[in-house]
């Protein structure tokens, strides 16, 4: 029988099955353990391999080729040939020390210590190669540019290096994918809301795309209930992923790790590629979008309500809320209504109005004030702001400073002290950074409101209602007003920054029209547009 971690199993089976003819052995049986690596398994957990450990009386030797893919510790050693004597086992190995064949006696004391003096050797170069490639990915990580392996962040992938080695470089499918959800944020949509559709469409997940990428199966074992692990097929996009993906710093060409940035011996970040996804006006934009909605995260985004956030109570001026009719009540509507109870306050005359009622009313009001006026494009072009750079370096400098005079050697005070000195002088220059204040571009769409209107859903009317500053105010009703909206009980305005826009789309309405003059609400102005000929 052979066990095999590598992926050329083809020269060490032909190893074994010489090794079992030269001693007239039949071989009954293989185990290939593929992958699996014998530094962080024992004999008896490997998938192929374990199985024929239990049951002994179907076997009388055990052949490897060589004495490291077996074990790798004097204590894994110590297991194996305490079965092998327990259950009267040979141990072979087709390739020994020098290359002969060696085969191991657990009858006698001295089969017993040479498999224990080969298992040192083995442990000592398992733990000799363990700390050359921790040493060479150290080097590595202060590189820039140099990729050092294992899965990149969402958004990159691996690319010859010029000289040699490897870089990484823009991952063209991960970067549509990026700019979809950036696009789907700024629009208005939530983390939730752009996992759910990259779901809907059947997008792969980072985790799935580097499969992908790498010819794997997608999906993998996750974490379930307590002390249990689910299979999945595949892994789905969820709030948090989206987030991770586009508040890493990565994205803006860092090296991370352990989550924290690589940084040069002047505390400056190392960069992982030359062609950052993002610059880091663009990076701080997105991650200052986030910190936004995190701190009203109560909100309700899930609602069909056009007048969310812009319908009021008149006498507590708290929001109102739509919710469905009572089983009590004459009408199969819907209605907004008061909603102090739930503040854990009291209203004197809480009001309670139709939503239908509401909503024809605000549309109506909206557009006569409003729909005929242009609407204007304006661009933001990102600057830069050093704060947000230094608020993380000072961040962790104040860390690394927590673990001042732990150090009990020399080598390990200087290395503190590097790191220390490195952070201030990046912080330094950080401070000496200018900040450049962001611009705008505003470009005229050859639209209206009417027609941005009439196109847009629920959601993008109220996105419409609540940047203009709409307001609805409700009055509590009267009794024997429930057939059609009383109006005296509402008030409509659009009040922001000072702005002439609808009074002058009013006047020239009323001097092209004969329709009665009706005054613009004083201090009313729209962002984002400017009047047009009726």
């Amino acid at each position: 029988m052979t066990t095999d971690e590598t992926t050329s199993p083809g020269r060490q089976r032909e190893a074994n099955e010489s090794a079992a003819a030269s001693l007239g052995a039949v071989i009954v049986g293989e185990a290939e353990d593929l992958d699996v690596s014998a530094s962080k398994t024992t004999p008896f957990e490997r998938p192929q391999l374990g199985p024929w450990l239990q049951r002994p009386d179907d076997f009388d030797m055990i052949i490897w080729w060589r004495l490291d893919r077996a074990v790798r510790s004097m204590a894994d050693m110590s297991a194996l040939v305490s079965w092998a004597r327990k259950h009267g086992k040979r141990l072979v190995f087709a390739e020994g020390p020098g290359g002969a064949r060696l085969e191991l006696d657990m009858g006698n004391v001295v089969g017993e210590l040479i498999a224990t003096l080969l298992a040192f050797a083995a442990q000592m170069e398992a733990q000799s190669i363990a700390e050359r490639v921790t040493g060479a990915q150290a080097a590595m990580r202060s590189m820039p540019l140099r990729w050092r392996g294992s899965r990149p962040h969402y958004g990159y992938e691996p690319a010859p290096l010029d000289g040699g080695g490897w870089t990484l470089v823009p991952d063209l499918d991960a970067v549509a994918v990026i700019e979809r959800m950036i696009r789907a944020l700024m629009s208005g949509k939530t983390a939730s809301a752009v996992a759910v559709d990259l779901n809907a469409d059947g997008v792969p997940s980072p985790r799935d795309h580097w499969a992908i990428k790498k010819g794997r199966k997608t999906g993998g074992k996750t974490g379930g209930t307590r002390g249990e692990r689910t299979q999945r097929d595949q892994f789905k996009w969820g709030p948090s992923i989206v987030k991770k993906v586009l508040t890493s710093v990565a994205l803006i060409g860092w090296k991370l790790h352990e989550s924290k940035p690589v940084r040069d011996s002047e505390g400056r970040p190392v960069l992982a590629t030359n062609e950052p996804i993002l610059t880091r006006a663009e990076y701080d934009a997105i991650a200052a979008l986030f910190e936004e909605r995190a701190v009203d995260n109560r909100e309700r985004k899930d609602t069909n309500a056009l007048l969310l956030r812009v319908i009021h109570c008149d006498s507590c001026d708290g929001r109102m809320y739509e919710s469905a009719p009572s089983a009590k009540s004459r009408s199969a509507s819907a209605s907004y209504k008061c909603n102090s109870h739930a503040r854990g306050e009291t209203c004197k005359a809480p009001a309670n109005i139709k939503s239908e009622w509401a909503d024809e009313f605000v549309e109506r009001e909206f557009l006569r004030l409003v729909g005929g006026i242009q609407v204007l494009d304006i661009r933001t072009i990102p600057g830069y702001d050093p704060a947000p750079e230094i608020a993380a370096t000072l961040a962790e400098f104040e860390e690394h400073q927590r673990q001042e005079g732990r150090q009990k050697s020399n080598a390990a005070r200087q290395a503190w002290q590097k790191r220390a000195d490195a952070l201030d002088t990046r912080l330094a220059e950080l401070e000496a950074a200018p900040k450049i204040e962001p611009r705008r571009e505003v470009v005229k769409t050859g639209r209206t409101y009417a027609d941005e209107w009439r196109d847009a859903d629920t959601a993008g009317k109220r996105g419409m209602l609540l940047d203009s500053g709409a307001r609805l105010t409700v009055r509590r009703g009267t009794p024997g007003g429930w057939r059609r909206l009383d109006e005296s009980r509402v008030t409509f305005t659009v009040r922001g920054e000072l702005d002439p826009l609808i009074d002058e789309y009013m006047a020239l309405a009323e001097g092209l029209t004969d329709r009665p003059f009706v005054p613009g609400v004083p201090g009313a102005r729209l962002r984002l547009s400017e009047p047009v000929a009726a």
